[in-house]
């Protein structure tokens, strides 16, 4: 009988070693090699065995073979809205740059007959390559990776921890990390929670309950019988009644029988509640931030999750690197830190690149004359035309009047000629009177500035010195006399329109009565019907003081310029900016300041915004360049006509073998690329 239990427990040992050495050699990556005898295997296979089922010997075999997890590239495609057909054409026909009929098939070399023959591949089961072409959208790339696992790293009581990092250009950005929680380790989590609630739930929060009520109602039923008496009706009895009858208050009679032990220790359990979450909640459940937290029920085989992520494009931004590392956790004890792994590369394809920067200029009609207008609120006395700085707001004005002189009197460009000045008058009093009123105004404004002026031109010729011409005379430079004219304007009705009009106090009625009267010639006759209104008061102290403006018209002509008008080409700067938002990859404005011109710029811009059927219209009449075919073969692409598309791509490259390279780089014709076996030796496709 002990021989037959020794026989099957040996083979129950070998079967167990079997298993626990296949899996122990795909772990570990080799198999034992140099044992000999039953107590070699024994041992290897005990040390297997202990390695698999025992997280330390789990830990031990991870940190003896470097076990790490990786990323990789998804088999999805990341560009959106674009869809390749599943199954190969044989062939396509296509025309090259010279109109011959050309067709096109996923083809190979004979080694022996030379001759081109018909192939057909299978998609690989791994993505082994380390980097991937994305293309921008609407400013935006999408990426795609694959983070894997191995089984060997995980185990029930452990939580994974994996902190995805992607550098773009200088800087660096820890992306949401990738939480794996085994079961035990899970369960571990949610007991200590649990621990915590039964905590919580000794917590009192009533602090009535620390009262003996049975003791406080026989006290009173006892010594106030009175007071008892209130407890058979519905009435409230106040702290103040209660304390009339037995000199004590109601708070003090409850304290009398509360349990303060009882309650000490509440109160304690309160104060406790910060410590007690740390003692029990040791490894708590992150929500916040997490892209992931999976609890894994069965360990057995690899684990994958496609981590997706949309990042804004910037300026020079040609790459962004995946960099994965991370951490295993028991119960918040760091166990073992995963090294970052070799990072995945994702190169980003911009039509950006595309923008034409030339400079655009436009046909400018320069006039020798120009004018330039300015109005100001000067404040006059009642019925005079008298300057005066002390009134309100004057000092202001007129020094602002004065800095704009100036400007202009010292202006490179132009030189100040003359100035006319208007002072407008309200519509309260006589016509007549408001006519001369203005003129009056005006001229006093006039005269007020011409003799500011000549001050001004004195100091201004004084500081410019003198020189001394070739016969020894003193010369001075002289600073010419500004001519004012004084202009009759009377009562600004023109400006009473528009401030009824943008009036947000007066009824519709009251602005079309005031609409109605302006059928009235006589404007004497117009007053004394607004008169009337009710609303007249506000319309003479809120809305006419806005009609005394002085207006000034400044007359200029440029320097150096002889003729009356000249054609010169200037930069167009609108354009210009459109290109450089192109270039900054701000689109929406971009096409905004480029849709007028619907040039080759515009299309780009709505390449750029997925608008691929107006980007169409407009290249389709631009000329045939290297650049306009490629753009055309990424349209085409984009809008499923795979034929067009190749037949641009191909003419692209014939004339700039550049686009070769750049065709891997966008991944609309990159797919085409590898669907028909595009890029070979030119005699093997034309």
């Amino acid at each position: 009988m002990n021989k037959l239990l020794t026989v099957i427990a040996a083979a129950v040992l070998i079967a167990a070693g079997q298993r626990a050495f296949a899996q122990c050699a795909d772990t570990a990556g080799h198999v034992p090699a140099g044992r000999a005898g039953w107590t070699s295997v024994y041992e290897y296979y005990r040390d297997s065995i202990y390695r698999i089922n025992n997280p330390q010997g789990k830990l031990d075999a991870i940190k003896e073979h470097n076990t790490n997890a990786g990323i990789s590239l998804t088999h999805e495609n990341v560009v959106p809205d674009i869809e390749y057909r599943s199954k190969m054409k044989d062939t396509l026909q296509i025309l090259d740059l010279y109109g011959r009929e050309t067709f096109l098939m996923k083809a190979v070399r004979d080694d022996e007959t030379g001759e081109m023959l018909a192939n057909e591949e299978l998609d690989a089961a791994i993505v082994s390559a380390r980097f991937r072409n994305v293309a921008e959208r609407h400013g935006k790339v999408a990426i795609q990776f694959d983070i894997v696992v191995p089984h060997s790293m995980m185990d029930s009581k452990w939580q994974l921890r994996f902190d995805p990092d992607m550098y773009i250009l200088e800087d660096s950005v820890r992306l949401d990390p990738v939480i794996i929680t085994g079961r035990g380790y899970r369960k571990a989590q949610l007991r200590g929670y649990q621990q915590y609630e039964r905590f919580l739930s000794r917590i009192v929060s009533d602090t009535t309950a620390f009262i003996n009520l049975r003791q406080l109602e026989l006290f009173i039923e006892r010594n106030i019988p009175q007071l008892y008496a209130f407890k058979r009706d519905s009435s409230e009895v106040s702290d103040e009644l209660f304390y009339s009858y037995y000199g004590v208050s109601e708070a003090k009679a409850a304290e009398h029988y509360t349990n303060k032990l009882a309650r000490r220790r509440n109160h304690y359990r309160i104060l406790l509640k910060e410590r007690m979450y740390d003692r029990y909640v040791k490894a708590p459940i992150v929500t916040d931030g997490i892209r992931l937290d999976t609890v894994l029920v069965d360990m057995n085989g690899d684990f994958m999750y496609c981590y997706s992520q949309v990042i804004d494009t910037r300026p020079q931004l040609r790459k962004v690197d995946i960099v994965l590392s991370g951490a295993i956790y028991e119960q918040e004890k760091k166990l073992y830190s995963i090294p970052a792994g070799e990072p995945l590369s994702f190169y980003i394809s911009s039509v950006s690149m595309f923008a034409d920067m030339a400079e655009r200029y436009l046909t400018q009609i320069l006039e020798r004359k120009v004018s330039a207008s300015a109005s100001y609120d000067i404040v006059f006395p009642v019925a005079k035309a008298e300057v005066r700085n002390d009134l309100a707001g004057n000092a202001e004005e007129i020094g602002n009047i004065k800095k704009q002189l100036v400007s202009l009197m010292e202006d490179e460009t132009f030189e100040l000629d003359s100035i006319r000045i208007t002072a407008t008058a309200s519509p309260e009093g006589r016509y007549k009177q408001n006519e001369r009123l203005s003129l009056k105004r005006s001229e006093s404004v006039s005269a007020y500035f011409r003799s500011w002026m000549k001050h001004y031109r004195d100091s201004l010729e004084a500081a410019r010195g003198f020189r001394i011409d070739e016969n020894g005379r003193i010369e001075r430079e002289q600073v010419k006399e500004i001519t004012f004219q004084s202009n009759i304007y009377g009562e600004n009705w023109k400006g009473l329109d528009e401030l009824i009009r943008r009036d947000a106090s007066l009824s519709d009625e009251e602005k079309q009565f005031y609409y109605d009267q302006m059928d009235i010639s006589d404007p004497d006759e117009r007053e004394s019907k607004l008169k009337t209104q009710k609303y007249y008061k506000y319309l003479k102290d809120e809305l006419y003081p806005q009609l005394r403006t002085v207006s000034f018209d400044f007359y200029l002509h440029r320097k150096q310029m002889a003729k009356d008008t000249v054609h010169t080409t200037v930069l167009d700067t609108a354009y210009m900016r459109g290109v450089e938002a192109i270039r900054d990859r701000d689109y929406d404005a971009a096409v905004a300041l480029l849709a007028p011109y619907q040039d080759y710029n515009t299309a780009v811009a709505y390449v750029a915004l997925d608008r691929n059927q107006s980007a169409l219209d407009i290249l389709q009449g631009c000329e045939p360049t290297a650049q306009v075919n490629y753009m055309l073969a990424l349209v085409y692409s984009r809008l499923g006509d795979e034929t067009k598309a190749v037949q641009h791509y191909l003419a692209s490259c014939g004339q700039d073998p550049a686009y070769v390279h750049r065709g891997n780089l966008d991944p609309e014709i990159s797919a085409l690329i590898a669907l028909y076996g595009l890029n070979k030796r030119e005699e093997d496709i034309y």
